[in-house]
């Protein structure tokens, strides 16, 4: 018999149609959004950057095929695409100013006492080199190795919903070298720069998070590429949070403490030991999916751990109490919590779990945090398919920075504005509160001359692009020496 420990209640785009909403509240939706920039336009410090930001924020929410500047800037009224290129790519305005303050805005929309941040890598594919940060590595989005652009972002989620907290740009450690220096300087990658992980630059993040109290966190999500990173467990286990990190399938435990041999322990032979070790009596350590296989049928349970938008996620779950054996050594009892689809599943497909949760931590409480991975990637997906993540054409450092801290408080916006409307509208979805903004936006109303001035300005760019791609091949072609 299946268990369910989750409301049957799905999410928006599962619920039955109800549209309570007056015309008149949608002419209000553009008061709204310059409500919400209000929350920031005292850190633009000049009276312009206000005004492209709020533009950009705008043109983020159009129906456009490509959400790049130049199409947003030609649909928008009082779009200029020059403007919005320099306040994107130069402008002086602090994103980390920003990013600072949007915490409180978050937690005033969605923050709950049990809330759960979620760690996750953003990988975007890349053509050519001259982006920053660009280079041959794994790229998730593909799912293979390929050029690409990487990134971390932090994900906050609560039962009110879910958005962006925020993010760091991934430089591979090739982009630290000799040969990599001018490059460096192109893409306007801040002197002094140091080399970090991608566990690391998570870290960063949360840790300023934890500090400062703004958003109330208790679990902590991650996947396995975080999950194995014993450092950032601990660094968040030492700030009283608890994480829920997948792990790979080939992790060791002991089902029991081994015993274990201190250095002053004295051997009959040979020298005396120096570090500490298993005992060679102790049993040896499980891999997880070993693990699991032997368990005995009646440790799993049968349990619908969420109502998805395609109807009830049943799965079959255990979670024991193991020792996770970390530099070769019994380290610390945590949770172990493994979850298959049914028994026929193959076991290569199953996912396993630690947490440092307390032992008295209750079975569903768990087994509901094994779903709990879904906002992020929600949340990634729609901010490259309403908002455009994805589609920026700006290749420096601060560019990227600012692409991604404004595409962060467009999400959050219409997360707001959704939560806003959720009970006389129940059924609305992101990327709908997105739409019905379409009514209201400012748009670019076109005639006979401001299409002539639309195709001379294009025109100009073009023939300012060819005269540089031609001076660059006539200057390959002099240095070229014939053998």
């Amino acid at each position: 018999m299946v268990k369910r420990i989750v409301s049957a209640t799905p999410p928006p785009s599962g619920r039955k149609p109800e549209m309570n909403i007056a015309p008149r509240q949608v002419q209000g939706l553009l008061k709204e959004l310059k409500n919400y920039h209000q929350w920031f336009a005292d850190l633009f410090q000049r009276r312009e950057q206000r005004h492209w930001s709020e533009k950009y924020l705008e043109g983020q929410m159009l129906d456009l095929e490509r959400k790049s500047i130049e199409p947003m800037a030609c649909a928008l009224a009082g779009g200029n695409v020059q403007a919005m290129q320099q306040f994107i790519s130069v402008g002086a305005w602090s994103d980390e100013a920003i990013i600072a303050r949007h915490p409180q805005a978050v937690a005033h929309t969605l923050g709950e006492p049990d809330g759960l941040a979620i760690l996750d890598g953003c990988d975007l594919p890349k053509q050519g080199h001259d982006s920053v940060g660009v280079a041959w590595q794994y790229c998730g989005a593909l799912g293979k190795r390929a050029n690409c652009q990487a990134s971390v972002l932090l994900g906050y989620a609560t039962g009110r919903g879910h958005t962006l907290l925020d993010r760091r740009l991934y430089l591979p450690e090739e982009w630290f070298d000799d040969a990599h220096r001018a490059r460096r300087k192109k893409c306007g990658v801040p002197k002094g720069l140091r080399f970090q992980t991608k566990p690391e630059l998570a870290w960063v993040m949360l840790e300023t998070v934890f500090k400062e109290q703004v958003v109330p966190i208790r679990w902590v999500a991650m996947d396995a590429a975080f999950g194995r990173e014993l450092t950032l467990l601990n660094q968040i286990e030492k700030h009283g949070k608890f994480y829920f990190a997948d792990i790979k399938c080939s992790t060791l435990v002991w089902q029991h403490w081994p015993p274990s041999l201190s250095p002053r322990s004295t051997s009959a032979t040979g020298r005396p030991p120096i570090y500490a070790r298993v005992a060679p009596d102790a049993p040896a350590p499980l891999r997880v999916d070993q693990l699991g296989v032997s368990l005995a049928f009646d440790r799993w349970q049968s349990l619908i751990v969420r109502e998805g938008s395609k109807g009830p996620l049943a799965v079959e779950i255990t979670a024991l109490r193991v020792i996770f054996r970390e530099d070769q050594l019994p380290a610390r009892e945590e949770w172990l919590v493994i979850r298959r689809a049914s028994r026929q599943q193959p076991r290569k497909d199953w996912k396993f779990f630690r947490c440092n949760a307390p032992a008295h931590t209750a079975f569903n409480t768990l087994a509901r945090l094994t779903a709990w991975r879904w906002p992020i990637e929600t949340t990634i997906e729609e901010c490259k398919g309403e908002l455009g993540l994805d589609h920026y054409e700006v290749r420096g450092w601060i560019g990227w920075h600012h692409h991604f801290s404004m595409t962060m408080l467009a999400h959050h916006f219409l997360v707001r504005l959704r939560v806003q409307l959720g009970h006389p509208a129940p059924a609305l979805t992101v990327s709908q509160t997105r739409r019905l903004l379409q009514g209201v936006l400012p748009k670019r109303g076109f005639d006979a001359e401001s299409a002539l001035a639309e195709i001379k300005r294009t025109q100009q760019q073009n023939y300012a692009a060819y005269r540089s791609h031609r001076q660059r091949r006539r200057r390959n072609l002099r240095d070229y020496v014939p053998k």
